[in-house]
């Protein structure tokens, strides 16, 4: 496929502080790329140098097939964009801001008109449609944030930590809008600290860190790279946790590793349903009560930690 956003080599230092220290992402073309990374990490910049609100010291990208140091006036014109805090102005109605904003796009006043009754009612906002924005909630704000960067019908779209703040049902809404985007061939680049979010919303993930891509592939392929599954054991009695890590101990691939609480604990397993048997026979040889037993596969939390060395708040 076509990528729809290419980045070689870019790199963006601040003083003394480096952002970017050489980073490579490709997009293929009405597919959805997750960014994840610690704080600080660099996903920020470079949503801004790919949107043209900053320029790299060093280094190339593409952006619907323009460049975004040659050609900044034809990205911006095939792009939208939604930062972290829903950018409307909360002195106009819902339909104002959208209105006004295709104005200023040149759709003509019929035109923007049209286009801000479509927006929201593919984006639900249709009831609050003449209500001032400052009456919003936080969900319909983000809404309007969104619709509002789709306004001129972008093939390519940056949504940068487009759900924080929201309560779990907001954020599951603003999923199946943005899912529907794509559904009908928009590219999305989209930063989060959700890992949830970008399990459920990229087709791939490029995790980031000190201003470097240092993993990249789909949400299963980077969970592969954890290890086999987990299994997780939940003793009846704190008494018997040790004895059931160490009845454990003949099919772990490596030490067990304790859950708060001081009723439960982890063990990696190899791969394959025999290890399974082989623990659960293990346990009832010891004589263990256990209250729970489950084999989990490792999750982007995982990958987080085990990629970056820091675990995911």
């Amino acid at each position: 496929m076509n990528a729809a956003i290419e980045a070689e080599g870019l790199r963006k230092s601040y003083s003394d502080h480096h952002a970017l220290n050489g980073v490579n992402l490709s997009v293929a073309a009405g597919t959805v790329l997750g960014v994840l990374g610690p704080n600080g990490a660099g996903k920020t910049t470079t949503v801004r140098i790919l949107a043209t609100l900053a320029r790299p010291d060093s280094g190339r990208a593409v952006v619907a097939g323009h460049d975004v140091l040659r050609e900044p006036r034809e990205v911006r014109r095939r792009i939208g964009l939604a930062g972290q805090y829903a950018a409307v102005d909360e002195q106009l109605t819902g339909r104002e801001n959208l209105v006004l904003l295709g104005t200023l796009l040149r759709l003509g006043k019929q035109g923007a008109r049209d286009r801000a009754a479509e927006l929201l009612a593919r984006f639900e906002l249709t009831d609050a449609a003449d209500r001032l924005t400052r009456t919003y909630s936080g969900g319909m704000r983000r809404r309007l944030d969104l619709a509002a960067c789709l306004v001129s019908s972008p093939p390519v779209v940056f949504l940068d930590e487009p759900t924080t703040g929201l309560d779990p049902s907001s954020r599951a809404t603003l999923w199946r809008m943005i899912r529907d985007q794509v559904a009908s061939g928009v590219t999305v680049l989209l930063t989060t600290q959700y890992l949830e979010e970008a399990d459920v919303l990229a087709d791939r993930i490029a995790v980031v860190d000190h201003g470097v891509v240092i993993a990249e592939g789909t949400p299963d392929e980077l969970k592969r790279k954890v290890g086999a599954e987990w299994l997780e054991v939940t003793v009846a009695h704190g008494r018997d946790l040790s004895a059931a890590a160490s009845a454990l101990s003949c099919v772990a691939a490596m030490p067990p590793r304790e859950a708060a609480g001081g009723k439960s604990f982890s063990v990696r397993l190899p791969d394959g349903m025999g290890a399974v048997a082989t623990a659960a026979t293990a346990l009832e040889t010891a004589g263990i009560e256990i209250a729970g037993f489950a084999l989990r596969r490792p999750s982007l939390d995982d990958v987080f930690l085990h990629l970056t060395g820091q675990e995911h708040s």
